[in-house]
């Protein structure tokens, strides 16, 4: 090669090189603008409706495990009559929780389709069953005149069809190798129906399920994606196609650490069931789920909460008070919910955060009544322009010492779920960066006590322990001679918590718990230091091991936990929300003592977004 053709052909290569990276950018650029409206959204509702609310039995599921053979299964289809069904006062409802957006089951995997499709051999609401309607049909009209975005659940695999391969955990009907024509003609039926749901209800939004019975090539990904862009350009699909769509939906398991990529959406139930089963109890508090959405918004995701309907199509009592719960914190809170982006690192408060698109606002989440009226925010380089509580514009009293600050709020300020405090800034936020705290107890005895307490915390939390080298005992003896160097509130709080202090290491890493924490030198006991007088049970995430016993520090009160979303085929641990008796609670920090069964095992799932490949 002479050095002409040489120099053409490096040209060529930068000319190439340049034009690839630019259409990657235009692309991102594109794709942000689509998602934008979702990412603002934080909130939308999930509706599993089906044949299955007649028994009150799993949905598509209780068949294919063999729980109930699939004949005795499709006679429900003469229950399900839908006699009540109002969808103006669903979506409306929907709307009042603070929902902008909603995704309904127009099929799942048991095949029933829920609107009048004209897919040859389809089983129908308005053929086979009681209902005689099509149901998807006045909901989407109503969602769309109420200005709530439509999305659509499409289960991909339809157990009952005769030309799907799959029927029962036991039993496929043939091999895709061996009978290719069935397939094809699946496919012909399924593609059929993804064209109808979007010529008839133009949903902005698909969400498909089941992707794992195929690979992305059987299911025909690339194809089905371009028929849905080919009705709409924008449309935004979840990720359960094989590694193909926008987003990731997380099921049951709030997210320990932030997801990777900028969007994500956890689906969530309010008891342990999607659809309606009437003995399934084990309802989360409005409190539970207000937090719930806490976290999400605080990591940059959505949160997809799901509610079941009945067979005559009324939604059940107890899943109308939670939404009417969330409704209540939604309204009073909306600038600190909508359009806002995951918030800073821990470590900076104790509690959850989120950020302004500009990240000049700050937003502190606080489920909890400081005694004092005083939370700590820590290493805010950027100056305050204004600080309030959201929700009643009530005035924040703000302390400066360094890059810490202090908020004061009137009792009056504190909301029943989650406090909320919006500081402004001047420009976009500038933290310090966070570096190890460690405390000299003697230096600090003109601070104030509830602050010295706070920084031990602190402390332990990045495990630089200042009782390491004094005479402290587990039981708090031995710490006599420190007595006249420290505030008397300081020293009666450590001589009575003294067994979460005495050679404790570093605390759970971040996400586990929302405040600071310390280990035991033997890493079987995890103390909690819990601020204040919590709004509802205290949670702990991601905590493989077992529970032995749960307790106050100092004064011995025996508590018991429930734990919720604790899937028997999910590696996911659920939930542990520890409910704290309100009277039995430190005026200075609780200290709880969370007992395992082992030394510490710790779940931190790396969830990834997946990128747009429409």
């Amino acid at each position: 090669m002479n050095k002409k053709t040489l120099l053409s052909f490096l040209f060529l290569l930068v000319f190439f090189s340049e034009n690839k990276a630019q259409e990657s950018k235009t692309q991102d650029k594109n794709n942000a603008k689509k998602m934008e409206w979702f990412t603002d959204a934080k909130l939308g509702i999930f509706i599993h409706w089906g044949i299955y609310s007649v028994n009150g039995i799993s949905e598509s599921w209780a068949f294919f495990n063999n729980y109930i053979n699939h004949d005795n299964y499709m006679k429900q289809l003469d229950g399900f009559n839908a006699a009540s069904y109002q969808p103006e006062e669903w979506v409306k409802l929907i709307k009042e929780s603070g929902a902008k957006y909603s995704v309904i089951t127009t099929k799942h995997h048991d095949g029933i389709s829920l609107w009048d499709t004209k897919a040859p051999n389809a089983t129908t609401t308005i053929k086979h069953s009681a209902a005689k309607k099509d149901l998807i049909s006045p909901f989407v009209k109503a969602l769309k005149a109420s200005g709530l975005k439509t999305g659509l659940y499409f289960s991909l695999p339809d157990w009952s069809y005769p030309d799907y391969d799959v029927f029962t955990r036991e039993h496929k009907r043939y091999k895709l190798t061996e009978e290719p024509k069935r397939w094809n003609k699946y496919l012909s039926y399924y593609h059929k129906q993804l064209d109808e749901l979007s010529s008839n209800f133009k949903p902005d939004l698909l969400w498909f399920d089941g992707d794992w019975e195929h690979s992305g090539e059987e299911w025909q990904a690339q194809k089905v994606l371009k028929g849905l862009r080919s009705y709409n350009p924008n449309i935004i699909i979840n990720s359960r196609l094989n590694g193909h769509g926008d987003y990731e939906t997380p099921e049951q398991g709030i997210p320990v650490v932030r997801p990777a990529g900028d969007y994500w959406e956890l689906c969530y139930t309010m008891n342990d069931s999607w659809g309606y089963q009437p003995y399934d109890y084990k309802y989360k508090s409005p409190n539970m789920i207000v937090r719930t959405l806490v976290d999400c918004i605080s990591m940059g995701g959505n949160l997809l909460l799901d509610i079941g309907p009945k067979a005559d199509g009324t939604i059940p009592e107890q899943q109308v008070k939670v939404l009417k719960g969330l409704a209540r914190w939604t309204q009073k809170h909306g600038e600190a919910i909508y359009g806002t982006r995951a918030g800073i690192p821990a470590g900076h408060f104790d509690g959850k955060t989120s950020l302004s698109k500009d990240r000049k606002t700050l937003y502190l989440y606080a489920d909890w009544a400081p005694y004092d009226g005083i939370l700590y925010l820590k290493g805010i380089q950027s100056k305050v322009k204004s600080a309030k509580v959201v929700g009643n514009n009530n005035h924040v009293e703000l302390s400066k010492n360094g890059n810490d600050l202090s908020l004061k709020i009137s009792e009056s300020s504190v909301d029943a779920d989650v406090t909320v405090l919006a500081l402004q800034f001047d420009e976009p936020l500038k933290l310090e960066e966070k570096t190890s705290v460690s405390v000299n107890l003697t230096e600090k005895k003109k601070e104030p006590a509830k602050q010295q307490i706070t920084e031990i915390a602190n402390a332990l939390q990045d495990g630089n322990n200042p009782f390491l080298n004094t005479k402290l005992a587990v039981d708090g003896l031995g710490f006599e001679t420190e007595k006249k160097n420290l505030n008397p509130e300081v020293y009666n709080w450590i001589t009575k918590n003294a067994e979460g202090l005495f050679q404790t290491g570093k605390g759970l890493p971040e996400g586990h718990y929302q405040g600071n924490s310390a280990l035991s030198a033997d890493k079987k006991t995890v103390y909690l230091f819990v601020e204040g007088k919590p709004t509802g049970p205290i949670a702990l995430k991601g905590i493989k091991n077992k529970i032995a016993r749960i307790r106050i520090v100092g004064e011995g009160t025996m508590m018991e936990p429930e734990i919720y979303n604790k899937l028997y085929w999910s590696a996911i641990p659920g939930i542990i929300y520890i409910p704290v008796p309100q009277d039995r609670l430190d005026k200075s920090l609780t200290v709880i003592a969370v007992l395992l069964d082992g030394e510490v095992d710790l779940y931190r799932e790396k969830v990834g977004a997946i990128e747009s490949n429409l």
